[in-house]
């Protein structure tokens, strides 16, 4: 299923597509009134009064000629309305091809910069590898100097810190590409669960309460199940990492309109609407934090976006009244 490209195809394409047939529609329309306008009062003629017998018969004939007119002009409007409904089906169709012809070079750009991205990540693993490899031939020496040792575990964290992003770039690329290589019916609710169990011991270590009262089973989705789970996992990554020690997690999940529903609320400090709705942009974060080792990559939630979006859903960020975030994710619920 390549719903990414359904989707792409749908946007920009299809406002310019709207924009030229509306444009097409409102000039015929207008262009129709006015010729019925004009058609109407050139047939209008005075009603007859009393008059000789040989002005009765010229008005009579003139009376003739008015309702001739008439079903010539009803005639025309029909034939008009017809011709305007023909055309709005023609300028829809060339809208759409000249849309798509203004735009390929755009869409093209975005293919080659987002292959390039997804190239060069997979390439830089190579790299990666080898240096991690030295590293661990140069540590296995006996008695190893302290400062080495010490200079060693910095670069191991360096070293996972490019990692992540690496990863975190393929995922964003692949889930713009719309690769939907696996597809199943998976639950929200039930990889919500999955994802919390694997990270109970960072919950705890951070002391965090953990609220799930609110997981209800939910319409089921259908789609990657690989990066459906990265989604809900970045979600929760995002709560816990971006939370304050002994702070909380609400988790909750719900039918909507035949959609299904997953929020994830965290406490803490009153955050700026206008920031939080950066977030979704990749390296986009909060708190500008360059020392600690939770600084994380900066596309966790642009991951989540960009997973929602190819899955046809919506992501909605909040800033919370009483402080914390507030993330919502929607997806259509899977056809039966």
């Amino acid at each position: 299923m390549q719903r990414r490209s359904a989707l792409a195809g749908r946007t920009v394409r299809l406002r310019f597509t709207v924009l030229y047939a509306v444009m097409f529609l409102l000039s015929g329309v207008g262009l129709l009134a006015l010729t019925n306008l004009l058609a109407n009062s050139s047939s209008s003629q005075p009603a007859p009064g009393q008059v000789p017998s040989g002005q009765l018969r010229i008005q009579q004939l003139e009376a003739q000629l008015a309702d001739s007119e008439a079903i010539q002009s009803r005639q025309l409007l029909v034939g008009s309305v017809i011709a305007l409904v023909v055309m709005a089906v023609v300028s829809v169709l060339l809208g759409r091809a000249i849309a798509g012809r203004v735009l390929r070079p755009l869409e093209a750009s975005f293919t080659a910069q987002r292959r390039f991205v997804a190239n060069a990540s997979h390439e830089l693993r190579t790299p990666l590898t080898t240096m991690r490899a030295s590293l661990d031939v140069a540590m296995a020496k006996p008695n190893p100097p302290p400062q080495t040792v010490a200079l060693a575990d910095r670069i191991r964290t360096e070293l996972d810190q490019v990692d992540q992003l690496l990863e975190g770039l393929l995922v964003l690329a692949r889930a713009q590409h719309g690769v939907l290589a696996d597809n199943a019916r998976v639950s929200l609710r039930d990889m919500a669960i999955k994802a919390l169990a694997a990270r109970a011991d960072d919950i705890t270590g951070k002391g965090l309460m953990l609220d799930t009262r609110g997981l209800r089973d939910t319409a089921p989705v259908h789609g990657s199940p690989t990066l459906l789970a990265r989604m809900v996992e970045n979600v929760i990554d995002n709560a816990i990492v971006h939370n304050q020690d002994g702070g909380w997690i609400r988790l909750a999940s719900d039918n909507e309109h035949g959609s299904a529903v997953l929020v994830v609320e965290t406490g803490g400090n009153v955050l700026d609407q206008e920031h939080v709705e950066k977030l979704a942009q990749p390296f986009q974060r909060l708190v500008a934090d360059r020392t600690g080792s939770e600084r994380g990559s900066g596309l966790g939630l642009s991951i989540v976006a960009a997973i929602t979006e190819t899955h046809g859903g919506r992501l909605r960020l909040q800033a919370r009244p009483e402080g914390g975030l507030r993330v919502v994710i929607t997806l259509p619920g899977a056809q039966s």
